[in-house]
């Protein structure tokens, strides 16, 4: 199926209509499975060998930058941020390492260390609370901010780090604070301004009215170059859409971890991100990988991968109705896997190593007993197919591979 045939077949609403969104050409990600990931209170931190394989699961997928840890936080934290810097520079790969920070020369020191020991640079993520509730709370007022986030980004300078300065809770800070923080942050030599949905609070609209009054901000104070990050959670789940948003507005970098953990109920899915940016054309990384790269995470951080989690739970590319098994079965009769791949499905399931499964259950018509048999080069006769639906009719639930085995058995073939 030649492109022109393929574009035919779907209609996009996305490009008609008054609302039409305008994606960037490529949209940089960083992922922050190893630090905000493993702040989760569900999460095993796993061993720093495991680490290393999730870095280069992390390399393979194309994803340009990695928070590997938070050196402040003691001892286990630093010896992991070494290791991972070392085996960037001892396997001279593209991702690029940097490391979360309260604005406290207590937390920016252990990552200039770490900078010193390794050869490795690393960019310093440096965050305070900007809104009124959280001034309120910690009892802050604006200068007391203000002079953090100066002292802060300052120091790191002097220690030869690059600096991006992450104002907590943006979504929920006044224009007044943030033009006042960023203007000082960005005078005092930060490079990248991270804005952040810390409570999971906001709307697509919210976001990209913020990213767009940023973006101006950085236009008024001649800074256009300066980077914008964003990083959302998920509370309201809309922690995906938000980050398409941010995209849209003009982000140039988003964060995210695999499964979306991290503190509460998570952060943006990461798998969820790469695979949508691939569709809107954004990205077009090889994605092969990762339902290993999820797997692992999921293993050594005992966090369970749900049989509907989108891209990489069980059920994605499964079913077991007879309407929608049939489509399927027609397009791969037809030759054509692009069409099998998209009958019924919104994301390609080659694109990351798996395929349309086809299952028998009480929902089920002829297709799929015909398929299921003739996929295991068993006999596709309408008795051994009409004793399979049969028993599939009075199950509650889909057959097992040795449910329908022993029917066939049974049968005498």
């Amino acid at each position: 199926m030649n492109p022109l045939e393929e574009k035919s077949l779907i209609y996009d609403w996305a490009g008609q209509g008054p609302r039409r969104a305008q994606w960037p050409s490529h949209v940089m990600i960083d992922d922050e499975t190893l630090r905000d990931g493993l702040q989760s209170p569900s999460v095993t931190d796993p061993p720093v060998e495991t680490k290393l394989q999730i870095l280069h699961l992390m390399e393979s997928l194309g994803i340009e930058t990695a928070d590997v840890g938070l050196p402040g936080a003691g001892a286990r934290q630093q010896e992991a941020v070494l290791l991972l810097c070392r085996e960037i520079a001892k396997c001279h790969m593209r991702i690029r390492a940097n490391c979360a920070a309260r604005t406290l020369m207590v937390d920016i020191r252990p990552i200039a260390e770490a900078t010193q020991l390794t050869g490795v640079p690393i960019e310093a993520c440096l965050f305070i609370g900007s809104s009124p509730i959280r001034q309120y709370a910690e009892e802050w007022d604006l200068d007391d901010i203000l002079r953090h986030t100066q002292e802060a980004i300052s120091f790191a300078i002097r220690e030869g780090l690059e600096v991006m300065y992450v104002t907590e809770d943006t979504v929920r800070s006044s224009p007044d604070h943030l033009r006042i923080l960023l203007t000082a942050a960005i005078e005092s030599g930060a490079r990248r301004l991270c804005l952040c949905d810390t409570c999971g609070a906001a709307t697509p609209e919210a976001v990209f009215n913020l990213v767009c009054w940023v973006k101006e901000l950085l236009n008024t104070i001649g800074s256009a170059q300066i980077g914008i990050d964003w990083h959302g959670h998920r509370d309201r789940g809309l922690d995906l859409s938000n980050t398409l948003a941010a995209i849209e507005a003009g982000a140039s970098r988003v964060h995210g971890t695999a499964l979306g953990i991290g503190e509460r109920v998570g952060n943006t899915s990461i798998e969820q991100l790469l695979v949508n940016l691939k569709l809107l054309g954004v990205r077009n990384d090889d994605l092969t990988r990762l339902p290993e790269y999820v797997q692992l995470v999921s293993q050594v951080t005992q966090v369970p991968i749900g049989v509907n989690t989108p891209i990489v739970g069980s059920d994605a590319f499964r079913t077991a109705t007879g309407v929608h098994a049939a489509a399927v079965v027609k397009a791969q009769k037809r030759g054509h896997s692009w069409l099998a791949d998209r009958i019924y499905s919104g994301v390609p399931a080659g694109w990351i190593g798996r395929k349309q499964e086809i299952e028998i259950g009480p929902m089920s018509g002829n297709s799929n007993v015909q398929y299921y048999l003739s996929c295991r080069g068993l006999p596709v006769t309408p008795e051994l197919t009409k004793r399979i639906m049969d028993e599939a009719k009075k199950s509650p639930r889909v057959l097992t591979d040795a449910e329908v085995m022993e029917i066939v058995r049974s049968s005498h073939f």
